[in-house]
């Protein structure tokens, strides 16, 4: 396994850390500490200059007019579209034009042309509805929704909850169980259009991350049509699941660009301020914070980039994408922890970021799988395969 960074990588990696420092970071400076968006003026502006750059759709396959980059080009560039006061959440990845919704590459070529071409092209927005109320862990048992055959329509009944921008999309992905019988084969992904009868956002549900919010869904009664079947009945379980696994690797590099970020803070200022008649990096408690930092950050950033590679290579990666999502979520919750114990007051004021990477770093540890779950796939490999 080779992970030295190649010239064409070193290069990438350098343009979008100036574009974030030049162009991102000033345009935060006016918003909300809070913010999940950017001025559309200024959106559409970044915008250009992304597509300018080559970069824009920056996950999106060749084939699909995508700059077709690898996992670990893109786990790369993650970190250092991080390293804003929003980076967990939309403005510097929005302006990068993200696919979203990878799971409609599965599409036939009617799907590909109602949804998403319109989605790449960013005329469209969709919504993944998975999770429920009774609980998104294990969802081959935790899911309830039923899609039951009615001629050539589906009729769904059910509930989602948790699911992101479902209030303003246009069309959804809603998984469905069509055969109880068969547990995950009986899972089934419908394509559904906002404002289809039956199809209800029932309420915003508010979370610790800033000002983004997720929603609750019901659907009662709802028919579809037969056609909006994505990727085959039977097989909504497997298209999720291969989907998730590999977007928790990049998911995992935003993680560290954050951390990255947060031990910078927290070196120049230990450099900086005085207590007691000395700076703080002379102090040893500060030390062995930074130095704890270093070792949460080179641990996370190499079991990324080894899941990463793993996937490029064709090879079998579940394993380590659930190691670097375990370790890198929870390791950089624990240099934000750390960097804002060093800033004192001031780190958990809105003056500075960290209290917001703080809060929005507590909910990786749950989003795209949380913790436990990364532990049960690890556990399964080692004791029973």
């Amino acid at each position: 396994m080779d992970l030295r960074v190649s010239d064409d990588q070193r290069i990438i990696v350098q343009t979008v850390r100036r574009f974030v420092q030049e162009q991102i970071l000033p345009a935060e400076v006016e918003l909300d500490p809070d913010a999940a968006e950017l001025p559309a003026q200024e959106k559409v502006r970044l915008v250009a200059m992304v597509k300018a750059m080559g970069f824009y759709g920056w996950d999106i396959p060749a084939e699909y007019g995508g700059p077709g980059l690898g996992l670990v080009t893109r786990s790369l560039m993650a970190e250092e579209m991080a390293q804003h006061r929003a980076g967990l959440y939309a403005p510097c990845y929005g302006v990068f034009g993200g696919g979203g919704l990878a799971q409609l590459f599965e599409a036939n070529d009617a799907q590909k042309e109602a949804y998403l071409y319109p989605m790449l092209r960013g005329e469209k927005r969709g919504f993944f509805a998975l999770t429920e109320p009774s609980g998104g862990s294990d969802p081959a048992r935790a899911i309830q929704t039923t899609a039951v055959r009615d001629g050539d329509d589906w009729v769904i009944n059910g509930a989602k909850m948790f699911i992101s921008s479902a209030d303003t999309a246009d069309f959804g992905l809603v998984f469905a169980r069509t055969d109880p019988a068969k547990g995950r084969g009986g899972i089934t992904c419908f394509i559904v259009d906002a404002g289809t009868p039956g199809f209800m956002v029932r309420r915003i549900v508010h979370t610790l991350r800033s000002a983004h919010y997720a929603t609750e869904l019901e659907f009662k009664d709802m028919r579809v049509p037969h056609g909006a079947i994505l990727g085959g009945e039977g097989r909504g379980f497997g298209i999720a699941n291969e989907r998730l696994t590999r977007n928790r690797i990049p998911y995992a590099a935003g993680c560290i660009g954050v951390a990255v970020a947060a031990q910078a803070m927290s070196i120049k200022h230990a450099k900086l301020r005085e207590t007691f008649g000395d700076v703080l990096a002379n102090r040893q408690a500060i030390q062995w914070m930074i130095v704890d930092n270093a070792i949460d950050i080179e641990t996370s950033r190499w079991l990324t980039l080894a899941a990463a590679d793993k996937a490029d290579r064709g090879e079998p990666f579940r394993h380590e994408t659930a190691m670097a999502k375990l370790v890198s979520t929870e390791a950089a919750g624990r240099v934000v922890d750390r960097a804002i114990q060093i800033h004192g007051g001031y780190g958990v004021t809105k003056d500075l970021p960290l209290e917001r990477w703080y809060r929005e770093l507590r909910i990786r540890r749950i989003g795209e799988g949380p913790s436990e779950v990364q532990r049960v796939i690890m556990a399964r490999d080692l004791l029973f395969e």
